[in-house]
């Protein structure tokens, strides 16, 4: 390697992926004379970096412990990793939103200008929900997707159901958010003319297009999987009228769970007291979790349908009356 700082950089790569190198390895490796390996130490040291030598007969370089430094070059792929990773660190710690940034912004520091500016590109297309989940897609994909949203390219989609059935979609993606512990894409699926959320981890692969769609006539993503999650064509429909405000149900039914809307707004412009009544409609693949819900808001709840959630309520109530009776021996 005739450049000396692109070979020093190298150097540096190779110190970082293992614990100790030898001269005569180094010399193998950058293609060099052990004697232009030891010029090209001692420029790391002169640039602070601290490297210690090793004699004796397995002796060589390695780096001091705890000094360490950032790999010189991030890929696109590997600094979306960082940022996957520190967002998935911070949701499980608590640590604040600025421990993430500042902590990117150091990756970024270690690319090159032209790649630093288009992952800033890249990320500015994220939204990222209230919390991050356990489910960590692949950077690759993600970088693919988060691109294509940016230039709004259509994208030649590999996708797997919950099912694991394989699919190929060419979507046209305007969203990649996450939302209750995962990243979805929203997108629309050309071929069917309809929206839809994809969970980027089910993407087996994203190729995006030299074709280009127009911006969608509604472009908040966010604000569209809520609904979406909510009207979602599940097993049951669920209607309840609650005696209670609006901050309280939400505590319980938040809105990707239920829609509410507000039902005796007439008895409020008479100036009658007490809690407002709500209807909350919930679609849901399975009644098991409703009881508890209803037991949960402890307020007064009435079940408009379906019959056979009145029959899970009443079987609940049996066990816990029983469980109530039962006298300590």
């Amino acid at each position: 390697m005739a450049d000396p700082t692109a070979r020093t950089l190298q150097l540096l790569e190779l110190l970082q992926s293992s614990y100790q190198r030898t001269v005569a390895e180094l010399a193998e490796r950058l293609a060099v004379d052990e004697r232009t390996v030891r010029r090209d130490v001692a420029r790391l040291i002169e640039a602070g970096v601290h490297v210690e030598s090793l004699r004796g007969r397995y002796g060589g370089y390695r780096l001091a412990p705890g000094r360490r430094v950032l790999p010189v070059v991030f890929s696109g792929e590997e600094a979306v990793a960082v940022f996957l990773g520190l967002a998935h660190a911070q949701a499980a710690s608590g640590e604040p939103e600025l421990a993430v940034q500042t902590a990117l912004s150091k990756v970024k520091r270690a690319m090159r200008p032209d790649d630093a500016e288009r992952i800033d590109a890249v990320l500015g297309t994220v939204t990222r929900g209230a919390r991050h989940g356990d489910v960590v897609p692949d950077p690759a994909v993600m970088l693919a997707l988060a691109e294509a949203v940016r230039l709004r390219s259509v994208v030649d989609l590999r996708y797997r159901n919950r099912e694991g059935v394989p699919s190929r979609r060419r979507v046209h993606p305007y969203g990649l958010l996450a939302y209750a512990g995962r990243w979805y894409l929203v997108a629309l699926d050309a071929e069917k003319s309809e929206e839809r959320a994809f969970r980027v981890d089910r993407v087996r692969a994203a190729r995006p297009l030299s074709e280009t769609f127009d911006a969608p006539r509604r472009p908040d993503a966010a604000a569209w999987l809520v609904e979406h999650f909510a009207d979602a064509d599940y097993r049951w429909r669920i209607l309840l009228r609650i005696r209670a405000t609006e901050e309280h149900i939400r505590a319980h039914l938040p809105p990707s769970v239920a829609r509410i809307e507000r039902l005796d707004r007439t008895a409020e412009e008479a100036g009658e007291s007490g809690p407002p009544l709500h209807r909350a409609e919930i679609h849901a693949e399975s009644l098991d979790w409703i009881p508890a819900v209803i037991a949960a808001l402890d307020c007064e709840v009435v079940i408009d349908r379906p019959d056979e959630l009145r029959d899970r309520v009443k079987g609940a109530a049996a066990r816990m009356l029983r469980a109530a009776s039962v006298e300590e021996r």
